[in-house]
């Protein structure tokens, strides 16, 4: 990255990524990739995206996902390596935050899966550990039969 583009502002939004973006992103934050019919599905029925952008590159993101009542997910929480140790990390959990503050409902659960080190971030926010009473756990996608 030049000085000239270490130099030009963030634009925030929210607004969902394009599928090609989002998984391009993904897989350069050094997250699993998603096939692009799985970003054009799912990236629509997102509750809640913020997106950093740098001349017009997405640059960071993250949303949040749920059924818009008694769960919420935060997900997809990403910064391009290009511009991280900046605080953008920071930026995009505070934008989430504000929209969870003001759109769940009191008793609702919110919950996210932290890679490590991200977990030092999201203990900023208030998230703890559910072990032992709880662990978090997942399922791989299976080829369709």
């Amino acid at each position: 990255m030049t000085a000239n583009e270490q130099s030009s502002p963030l634009i925030k939004a929210y607004e969902i990524p394009e599928p090609e973006e989002y998984i391009e992103l993904r897989v350069a934050g050094g997250m699993s990739t998603r096939t692009l019919e799985a970003a054009q599905n799912g990236l629509p029925n997102s509750l809640f995206c913020v997106t950093l952008r740098q001349d017009g590159k997405l640059v960071g993101m993250g949303r949040v996902i749920g059924d818009g009542g008694c769960a919420y997910i935060i997900s997809d929480i990403v910064v391009h390596p290009s511009v991280q140790r900046r605080g953008l990390g920071k930026i995009i959990m505070t934008e989430i935050e504000t929209y969870l503050d003001a759109n769940v409902p009191v008793g609702s659960f919110v919950s996210l899966i932290a890679d490590t080190p991200a977990d030092h971030l999201y203990r900023q926010f208030g998230f703890i550990e559910t072990a032992p009473a709880s662990i978090g756990m997942y399922r791989p996608s299976r080829p369709r039969t």
